[in-house]
């Protein structure tokens, strides 16, 4: 890095630090208040993006429900906010309290020596998920898209390593699991992927019936199961009040069933919606995720 740019990095997480180190009561209660204050009233940060997105996503709703779900969606993002804050300082015992991964010993015993993927999404606290590198023997990675601000992705890579997992750029991802399953010596992956993000519209492959219209998805998570025969898992969330939640894994594909194209993503896309569907709020509805239409000729899975 330059030194402008090690310089906004180091102020970026010295302010990160001490501001964690403050107590969880100010964090969760003061801080969120002003930041979702901040976002919501203030701001007004995407609000017509997500006043749209939830329109279209939930026709039944009627206006107060959906502004029932806008306000808990913003607060719910104050708190990933502060979560992201947080992960610079917090310890190893108070990120295990905050996510708990339920099934995770079943997880490594069942799937010792094996690699395998995790689909995962933005919903609850998705910085949290990185502790799944405290429990596991597997060498665990997250999938990341490099942000443009050079200083806030040295960040985010670090904060998601400080407890054993290690960040892998989008990029850089078929490189890294050739490398490892070439190696017998290497301990096996574990992968997590966010694949609820929209994809570049020159890459979309594949378009899906999602929260009542055609989304694109992407394949990627597919594609290596189906090359390297690893199975892949849906990562439920269940939020179980302020800055705790439970997570468990549930088999999806099994890396030896013959599937057609486009299977495993439905698979993805159907267990995303149901969990959605629980707790809408909960779900990261200030994206742009539907900005692209879906040709004619295309197939709507």
């Amino acid at each position: 890095m330059k030194f402008g740019t090690r310089l906004q990095y180091g102020l970026l997480l010295g302010a990160c630090k001490v501001v964690g180190w403050l107590p969880d009561w100010f964090l969760y209660h003061c801080l969120l208040d002003v930041l979702y204050f901040a976002l919501y009233r203030v701001a007004r940060y995407r609000v017509g993006v997500v006043r749209t997105n939830l329109r279209n996503s939930f026709p039944e709703q009627t206006e107060a429900g959906l502004r029932t779900i806008e306000r808990g969606f913003y607060r719910q993002l104050a708190e990933v906010f502060v979560d992201t804050i947080d992960m610079a300082s917090i310890s190893r015992r108070k990120l295990a309290q905050r996510m708990v991964f339920v099934n995770a010993r079943e997880m490594e015993e069942r799937l010792h020596g094996q690699s395998w993927m995790a689909g995962l999404a933005h919903y609850g606290s998705w910085e949290y998920i990185n502790g799944y590198g405290l429990v596991s023997d597997h060498q665990v990675s997250g999938i990341y898209h490099p942000v443009h601000n050079k200083a806030f992705n040295a960040y985010f890579k670090y904060i998601r390593s400080r407890f054993g997992t290690v960040p892998i750029a989008m990029h850089e991802l078929l490189r890294a699991v050739v490398r490892n399953e070439a190696d017998p010596r290497a301990r096996r992956l574990t992968l997590g992927l966010i694949a609820d993000q929209i994809p570049p519209f020159n890459e979309i492959q594949y378009w899906g019936w999602f929260l009542n219209q055609p989304t694109a998805f992407y394949t990627g998570m597919e594609k290596l199961a189906l090359r390297f025969g690893m199975p892949v898992f849906f990562m439920h969330v269940r939020k179980v009040r302020r800055a705790r939640y439970e997570a468990w894994f549930e088999e999806i594909y099994d890396g030896k069933e013959p599937v057609g194209e486009g299977v495993i993503v439905d698979r993805y896309v159907k267990r995303l919606e149901k969990m959605i569907r629980e707790r809408p709020e909960l779900w990261m509805w200030s994206h742009r995720r539907w900005k692209h239409n879906m040709p004619e000729d295309a197939v709507c899975h």
